[in-house]
C-alpha cells in the first residue's frame, strides 16, 4: 500500500484521478487541465458492499465494478491510474512513538510490523502495511502507520481493476479527507462511512488524534453511539489543546444538517468537508460522501 503526506499532498506524485467506495455507492472524481473538479456517484442497493477488516467486503462483484466503471467513465479520463480511497473501516490507523525507527524502509519496516502484532486484529506479517515518520527527535519518533488485511486490500484492487483502472495509491478516508482542511488553527474532524466513525483532530499539518470505532446497526443506538464518539474526542481536544473546536467538521451521509440533528450541539457550528465548488457544480455526488476523494485531489 502506498501512502504519502495526507495533509500536504503534492499532484505530481499523485493521479488526478480518485474513486472512494462507501455503502452508499461509488464516488469519482478528476481534475481538469484547469484544476477544476469533475465528479460523479454511481449508487449501491443495500448489501452490494460493507466494509470491514475481513473478506468479502464486496458481497456483489458485478455490482460494484459496475458502479466504479459508471463512476469513473463519467469523469471522462484517458488516464486509468487513480488514487483509490478504501473506507476506514477496512484498515487500521495509528498513531505510534518509537524511541528509534532505522532510515531504511527494509530494515525499519519489520519493525512497524513487530509493534503491530499486538495492536492489530488481523496478521501483522502477512498484512499491507505503510508508515510516514511525521515528528523526528533525537529521543523519539511520531509516526503514522496503516496497516490493511492483504486480502482485503487485494479485493479493492481487484474490483478497480475489474472496472479498468488501475490503483496507483491507496489511502484511508479520513487520512484522504483531511486534506480538504487548510486552517492553521486545530480543527476536529467526523467521517461516517456505512456503520464505522472515524474522529479526527489536526493542528496545522500535525494529526494528533485519529480514532475509529463500528456503529449498530440500530439506528437510535447507532446515534448515540456517535454522540458518544464525538464527545470523547471533544474531551481529548480540549484536554490536549486547552480550547475548544470553533467548528466541527463533518464528512457523511446528509451533511452538516444530519450530524447537527443527531448531536444536537448548539454550541458548535457542524461545517460540510468540501464547499460545493470542491464538488462540482454539475455533479450528482452527495457532497457529505464526497470528502475522501476531494482530499485525494486537493492540491
Amino acid at each position: 500500500m502506498t501512502s504519502l503526506n495526507p495533509f500536504t499532498l503534492n499532484l505530481h506524485q499523485r493521479p488526478k484521478l480518485a474513486c472512494e467506495v462507501t455503502s452508499e455507492g461509488v464516488v469519482a472524481g478528476r481534475l481538469t487541465e484547469a484544476g477544476q473538479p469533475m465528479t460523479a456517484f454511481a449508487p449501491l442497493f443495500a448489501g452490494a458492499f460493507s466494509a470491514g477488516l475481513k473478506t468479502p467486503n464486496i458481497a456483489d462483484q458485478t455490482a460494484v465494478v459496475a458502479a466504479l466503471k459508471r463512476a469513473l467513465d463519467a469523469v471522462e479520463t484517458r488516464d486509468k491510474r487513480l488514487t483509490l480511497v478504501v473506507p476506514d473501516a477496512a484498515a487500521r490507523v495509528l498513531l505510534l512513538d518509537f524511541d528509534t525507527l532505522p532510515s531504511k524502509v527494509s530494515e525499519a519496516l519489520p519493525v512497524v510490523r513487530f509493534r503491530l502484532r499486538k495492536l492489530i486484529p488481523f496478521e501483522a506479517d502477512d498484512a499491507s502495511v505503510s508508515y510516514q515518520i511525521l515528528q523526528q527527535t533525537a529521543e523519539e519518533a511520531r509516526v503514522l502507520v496503516i496497516a490493511m488485511p492483504h486480502d482485503v486490500l487485494t479485493e479493492y484492487e481487484a474490483a478497480v481493476r475489474l472496472a479498468g483502472y488501475e490503483p496507483g495509491v491507496v489511502l484511508p478516508s479520513t487520512l484522504a479527507s483531511l486534506a480538504g482542511v487548510t486552517q492553521a488553527e486545530p480543527a476536529l474532524v467526523v467521517n461516517r462511512n456505512g456503520n464505522s466513525v472515524t474522529t479526527a483532530i489536526t493542528r496545522g499539518e500535525e494529526l494528533l488524534l485519529h480514532r475509529s470505532m463500528e456503529l449498530p446497526t440500530d439506528e437510535i443506538l447507532r446515534n448515540d453511539d456517535l454522540r458518544h464518539a464525538v464527545s470523547v474526542s471533544l474531551a481529548y481536544f480540549e484536554d490536549t489543546l486547552s480550547t475548544m473546536p470553533d467548528a466541527v467538521f463533518y464528512a457523511g451521509p446528509g451533511g452538516a444538517p444530519e450530524l447537527t440533528r443527531i448531536l444536537a450541539l448548539e454550541q458548535f457550528r457542524i461545517r460540510d468537508m468540501v464547499s460545493d465548488a470542491a464538488v462540482g457544480t454539475a455533479s450528482t455526488v452527495p457532497k457529505g460522501l464526497f470528502a475522501g476523494v476531494a482530499g485525494a485531489l486537493a492540491s
